[in-house]
């Protein structure tokens, strides 16, 4: 039965903030039953467990909820504190993941949302690309000649960047837009390389057909609306 087990994870395959949760469960060889979601069906058990914002992912570890992403990675990382370290050690780097990882989260991916969203308002999507690219662009400046976020290792931040490294360059591609390319941002089109081959990234990955065939349907559906 469900409620007997340890590990719950409630999920929609092809969400980014739900694969964030999966890479870190991974990582950290954490056993779990995933509960695939129908969020216009919302199941009994996910409203029990998020009944505030009624979204996934959520984690349950022995019967206690967590919910939003980015907090999950960190009970993860500090529940399971054996094998590959998520957060830096020190309150400074832990502090500044922090930091980058919100400003994904508020100001990159909302950026993005308004320039691919916006079908048939040309000046809405226009200020969403300017905003997108000014948000990557200082992605960009950050990494430095890192080879992570972190340094030498991924971790808290580059995770909470998945968004960046896989559905970026789909929805962009649906979407027909001009927001990222290897020439306008070199040193993250070289962490997208990186990270995306490391083995528990790639197998948490969506299946990529899955995500076009998706975003071309919303994308057409968004169209027909105006």
């Amino acid at each position: 039965m469900a409620e007997d087990h340890a590990v719950k994870f409630f999920g929609v395959t092809g969400s980014p903030v739900v694969c964030r949760v999966k890479i870190a469960l991974e990582l950290k060889g954490v056993e779990y039953k995933f509960f695939e979601e129908d969020l216009k069906n919302k199941s009994e058990l996910l409203l029990k467990y998020n009944p505030v914002h009624k979204k996934v992912p959520v984690l349950v570890h022995n019967e206690k909820p967590i919910a939003e992403s980015l907090l999950i990675l960190e009970y993860i990382d500090e529940t399971w504190k054996s094998g590959y370290p998520i957060l830096p050690a020190e309150p400074y780097d832990r502090a500044l993941a922090r930091f980058w990882s919100k400003f994904i989260d508020d100001k990159l991916w909302p950026s993005i949302r308004k320039a691919a969203w916006s079908v048939g308002d040309e000046k809405e999507r226009e200020k969403g690309i300017e905003e997108s690219c000014e948000a990557l662009q200082i992605l960009e400046n950050e990494l430095k000649d890192k080879k992570f976020f972190g340094g030498d290792k991924f971790g808290f931040v580059d995770i909470a960047a998945v968004f960046v490294a896989f559905w970026v360059p789909v929805i962009q591609q649906v979407a027909g837009l001009n927001l990222f390319s290897a020439e306008k941002f070199p040193k993250l089109e070289k962490w997208i390389q990186e990270f995306t081959s490391l083995p528990v990234v790639k197998e948490s990955l969506p299946p990529k057909q899955r995500l076009e065939a998706f975003f071309t349907a919303l994308f057409q559906s968004l169209a027909a609306a105006k």
